[in-house]
């Protein structure tokens, strides 16, 4: 413990004693006990704070029969440091859970973007290796599809089925130009954009584009949501952890809590019952959110469980580039009859001078990324999602019994302790 520490210990052991001297004592000899709580506190300027009990005619809710070292102007500092106590309490019980799910949410979102960023250099990598001669213009492809897949996935309004066809749209021109009917030159712009137009008529990838558009939508739209609901978890509980109390709430709070400063019990804590009935009167609000939540986990459940299996996004993002591979093997195969179909509708290639480059994909780039990100097992996901779920089912009932954690936890007096009722300190 630092030097610097040690005097405001030394003076808060001093505040006890005097406080505990005073428990009991009807009515306090002095409010000295209460000025130290005052002070420490920073309720307010301790000039404000009697040195000796006085009548309290003019409070409001502290009142009682006997002198008190309450003020009016105490009343109201207590009233508002009631509120902050409770506001800070609530943050303290749900700072585990709020933990729990914001930390799942960072690392389930740093996860799927190093899941794009692999399944996007296995794609490119596929052309570098296997169609080296159209490579660097298929990259390109490669990187708007996967752009558009991690703006979905974090809450774009993008289409999944339109960015599967408008990759199978862009490539095919490239693939015909490249592979179906190679030339000297490359093909000019406007003969590439009626190749581009012309390719859902012509489906030169056969039912792969279609089968990748299910795939991408059964995997891509439960994670987004998965990762949606985990962020609505936070503003929930953002939002319970700063309530606004009502009028009589707050009084209740005062009286609980600060009242019983008034009479120099500066020690005493509320009895359980007491507590209860004022925190759950409080806590209404909050005790209604109680099925909505036990929904919520039981959702979550529902969604981690749908997002296994074959449409797991692992699974169909890391494989993506063998439904592209398939495409162009197709393409290949199918390349006479193709070229048949592209004459009657574009007429034959019309040709510029050849500008491609070579293959412009760095392989080396993300290898660092490859080695972290374990391929050991498919079950890298789900496993990490069920263990999220199992912890988060501990806090089905979080909500539900709210008043009663607060008042056991924090707030009420052990039993077979003198405690506070309301009106004055009792066992």
């Amino acid at each position: 413990m630092g030097g610097k520490s040690l005097p405001l210990c030394v003076l808060m052991l001093g505040v006890l004693l005097l406080a505990a001297a005073s428990e009991g004592a009807e009515p306090p000899l002095s409010c000295e006990a209460v000025r130290k709580v005052f002070q420490l506190r920073r309720l307010g300027p301790l000039g404000g704070v009697p040195e000796s009990p006085r009548a309290g005619v003019d409070l409001q809710v502290c009142n009682s029969k006997n002198p008190t070292c309450c003020t009016k102007k105490m009343e109201e500092r207590y009233q508002t440091a009631a509120k902050q106590d409770i506001q800070q309490v609530l943050q303290t019980s749900s700072a585990t859970l709020k933990f729990l799910i914001s930390r799942n949410a960072a690392a389930f979102q740093e996860t799927f973007e190093m899941l794009i960023t692999l399944a996007e250099n296995y794609t490119s990598t596929l052309f570098c290796n296997a169609y080296r001669n159209m490579a660097a213009e298929a990259t390109v492809r490669v990187q708007e599809f996967f752009t558009d897949v991690g703006l979905f996935l974090f809450g774009t309004d993008v289409s999944t089925e339109e960015s599967v066809n408008r990759f199978f749209d862009t490539l095919f021109p490239v693939v015909y130009n490249r592979v179906i009917n190679p030339g000297l030159t490359d093909i000019s712009l406007e003969y590439a954009e009626c190749l581009r137009v012309a390719r859902r008529d012509i489906r030169p990838f056969g039912n792969i584009p279609q089968k990748a558009i299910g795939q991408m939508g059964k995997s891509l739209l439960p994670s987004r949501t998965f990762l949606q609901a985990l962020n609505l978890g936070i503003e929930v509980i953002n939002t319970t952890d700063h309530l606004h109390f009502s009028k009589d709430c707050s009084r209740a709070l005062l009286r609980m809590q600060y009242c019983p400063h008034c009479q120099g019990l500066t020690l005493s804590k509320p009895c359980m019952g007491y507590c209860l009935n004022i925190i759950r009167g409080c806590l209404a609000d909050v005790a209604e959110v109680d099925l909505h939540w036990r929904g919520y986990i039981q959702a979550l459940e529902e969604l981690s469980s749908a997002m296994s299996g074959a449409y797991d996004i692992e699974h169909v993002l890391l494989n993506f580039h063998s439904l592209v591979n398939d495409a162009l093997v197709q393409a290949r195969i199918n390349g006479p009859e193709l070229s048949e179909q592209v004459n009657k509708i574009c007429g034959p290639p019309v040709r510029k001078p050849k500008q491609s480059p070579d293959c412009s994909f760095d392989q080396n780039k993300d290898n660092q990324g490859l080695k972290m990100f374990s391929r050991d097992s498919e079950e890298t996901l789900t496993n990490r999602r069920k263990e999220f779920i199992s912890h988060l089912r501990l806090y089905r009932a979080f909500y539900g019994g709210l008043a009663d954690q607060l008042c056991r936890n924090e707030l009420a007096a052990a039993d077979g302790v003198p405690c506070w009722n309301g009106e004055d300190v009792v066992r």
